[in-house]
């Protein structure tokens, strides 16, 4: 049932793109909150599976409180979620899924490198950011959000993104620097 759940909110949060009625990063936020929906990371451990969801920002915060308010009381199955925020890529700790803002741009190199292997979902909005290694790309294209996934990424840090997920995204190769 929460993933039907997740589905329908994944459909909703494409169409209030596509209609241009709901804020740029109050859509990106949702689209954060589903992620966790859509991917499979490893099978935690007891004490792993008590722990907080955590959906990380690193560098400057273009969702201010949205992110916060689009998580509070959500669940992945009894895991509630946590929204941490990050200055240094080296900090990061126990984070499931990591949004990387375009304020560190010109480091998307270094920190992918840096994190690659790790079960840390990446995602960003820079421009290249699946071509140079991340996972997921969120591309506003004529008024609409749309992905690009970059595969190779998500299976070097050994997660599985739903097939679901796979239908309505651009799959990409990592360029070779």
């Amino acid at each position: 049932m929460a993933f039907l759940k997740a589905i329908a909110v994944l459909t909703s949060a494409l169409a209030l793109v596509q209609g241009s009625r709901a804020p740029e990063y109050q859509v990106k936020a949702v689209f954060l909150f589903n992620f966790a929906q859509f991917v499979e990371w490893h099978a935690p451990a007891d004490a792993e599976a008590r722990r907080a969801v955590v959906i990380g920002i690193l560098g400057d915060d273009p969702f201010g409180a949205i992110l916060d308010a689009t998580l509070r009381g959500e669940r992945l199955g009894a895991r509630p979620f946590e929204v941490r925020r990050y200055r240094q890529w080296r900090d990061i700790d126990g984070c499931e899924i990591l949004f990387i803002s375009r304020s560190e741009r010109d480091q998307i190199g270094e920190i992918v490198t840096g994190l690659r292997n790790r079960p840390i979902l990446t995602v960003s909005d820079t421009d290249d950011f699946a071509r140079r290694g991340g996972m997921i790309q969120l591309v506003t294209d004529k008024g609409r959000i749309r992905l690009r996934i970059n595969l190779d990424a998500a299976q070097a840090a050994n997660l599985t993104i739903s097939s679901k997920l796979l239908r309505v995204a651009e799959i990409v190769r990592s360029s070779k620097r």
